[in-house]
Parts: C-alpha cells; structure tokens; sequence
C-alpha cells in the first residue's frame, strides 16, 4: 500500500439539535440546515467514508481494508477486528442541548444489537459563554430507577453539569450518563457504534409535533457510576505531545506543532488519525504534502513509517489503538 495522508470526504447529518458551525466554523460544505454532525472517518453499515484525495481517490474505507488489510489497519488491529474499522470521528455543532443518553459496554452491546459498545471521548474546540455538558448522575447512589420520571422539574437536580470551555477534553466510557449541551462545537472520537439509549430529550418535538423515543429500560440496564467526571488535565508542549486519554479502545494525544519537525511512526502497528482542532498544519508522508485546517481529519495508513509535520500554531489530535 502507498502511505500518504488520506482525506475523506465528510458525511453529513441533519439534527433536531444542530446548528450552523459546522459549515461558517470548519467550513464544510452543505446546503443542510441545522447539520449536527460531520462524520470523518466511518465504517458504519450504510455511511462508509469514502476516500477524497491521492491515488486512493474514489475508493471506500471498506475497501482499503479488504485490499490491503494489515498494511492499512495493522497487524493487531485486523486480528482484533477482522476488516471492521474500529473507530468513529467526528466533529459536532451543539446549537441546543444534545439528548441526554448512555451508550452500553461492548458486552450489552454484543448480546443486544450484536455490536461493538460505544466508549468515547471529547475535546471543547469552541463553546459560547456559560455551554455547559452532562457528565453522570448527581448522586452516584442514587436508584437508577429514577431515570424512569426525568422531566423538565427534576432534570437539574439528577444529572451532574459542567461549564466548558475551549480545550477541555473528557473521556466518556460506555455506561456514563452523557449529554453535550447547547453552545458546544467537540470533537468526538469513539468505538465504531451508533447505539444510544436516550434518557431525556428536553420536552421537545419535531416539526410534526412528536417527541423523539426515549429507551429508558436499556438506559437503566446500561448506566454505571463512576467516581470521576472524566475531564483530563493535561499541559500543552510545542512540538510534542500529551495524553489524553488512553484506553482500551483508543489513545488520543493532543499534538501542538509550532515549526517543521518529523516522527517516526514505524513501531506503532496502527493506523493513526489526526484531527486539527486548531489553526493549519501541512502533513508530508514519501513526499506528499496535504494540509489540514481546523476542522479536517487525515488518516495515515499502519505502513507509514514517519510523517513531516511543518506549522506556525497548530493543535492536532492524534488518535490510534
């Protein structure tokens, strides 16, 4: 497989809660309203990425992974996951508040919907003043049972809410109550799963009057407490980076690149993501440049065996298993 620094076209998705930053912020091009998502990368059944720059141009996801399997995903990723992408990335416009819901583990999943669980994590690129998020219940002893009568009079008293700002990152795992609320542009990385069990959806309706449909039984069996709010502290370093989150499912590192400089890739054995959050890099791989603004996501295959990456002021967010 030739390594170079593939580009895929954006999928996007029209949300009750979406709004225009999408397209005026990180400039992708819609003639949608109210776009809540920009799928980046996805192996999702019936949104499969497909490939927009390079020799590959043209050519889906799935089949970059059937033609050329480890080279592409790596060794250890294609014995975990067969030729399935595991991750979703995506970018998100909260213009009002996002359901809040929970997402099972990879077990619930499996037994229920014979799929992959949904562990992610968030980085804050742009929130309005006073944005705010759900991360879990107030009272982590509290009976779950309670997410069986959330309405607008008690909703503030159950959930846990925190103020964002731009560069706050929390990790979500699979059965923490969730919910990114209005005023929130994030970056989302996560298991390749679409589930989501709403708990409550603000009393809203869609243009035909209806509410959308709560899964509050599957919520109750797949909330868990846990001890922290999952936001992560972290330092920024030029031209290095810092954790974010490490976990089984993926690693996320925030890359600030602020002049010319290579990394060998060589003994990672994955595939390796990069999101700009922030400002305008040029990636260089065998010699192929591509720049990514804020906004844009570059895949670099598991063969690639180093990466140029030249920048004034730019944050990166690499991601790999």
């Amino acid at each position: 497989m030739q390594a170079y620094p593939i580009k895929f076209a954006p999928i996007l998705k029209e949300k009750i809660w979406g709004g225009e930053k999408l397209s005026k912020l990180l400039h992708k091009k819609t003639n949608l309203n109210n776009v809540g998502e920009s799928w980046e990368i996805s192996g999702v059944e019936d949104n499969i990425s497909i490939v927009s720059n390079g020799l590959y141009k043209g050519q889906s996801l799935n089949h970059l992974i059937a033609s050329h399997k480890s080279e592409f995903l790596g060794e250890k990723n294609i014995a975990v996951f067969g030729e399935n992408f595991p991750l979703l990335i995506k970018f998100l416009d909260a213009k009002t508040n996002l359901s809040v819901q929970v997402h099972p583990d990879d077990h619930m999943a499996k037994a229920q919907h014979n799929s992959f669980g949904k562990t992610e994590m968030w980085y804050i690129m742009n929130s309005d003043k006073d944005a705010e998020i759900v991360l879990g219940l107030k009272d982590n002893d509290v009976d779950k049972n309670v997410l069986n009568s959330i309405n607008a009079s008690n909703v503030d008293a159950v959930f846990n809410t925190e103020k964002v700002k731009q560069g706050d990152s929390y990790f979500i795992p699979a059965g923490k109550i969730h919910a990114i609320g209005a005023g929130v542009l994030a970056a989302e990385i996560q298991q390749t799963s679409d589930i989501t069990y709403r708990v409550y959806d603000w009393d809203r309706t869609d243009t035909n009057g209806h509410q959308r449909e709560l899964h509050t039984d599957f919520a109750i069996a797949a909330t868990k407490s846990f001890p922290s709010n999952g936001k992560r502290n972290y330092q920024l370093k030029a031209d290095q980076t810092s954790n974010l989150v490490d976990c089984d499912f993926f690693t996320t590192n925030i890359f600030e690149v602020k002049s010319n400089q290579k990394r060998d890739y060589r003994s990672l054995d994955s595939f390796v993501i990069f999101m700009c959050v922030e400002g305008t890099a040029e990636v260089t791989i065998n010699n192929v440049t591509e720049i990514v603004d804020m906004g844009e996501t570059i895949l670099i295959p598991a063969n690639t065996d180093s990466v140029i990456f030249n920048s004034k002021s730019a944050k990166l967010l690499e991601v790999y298993i």
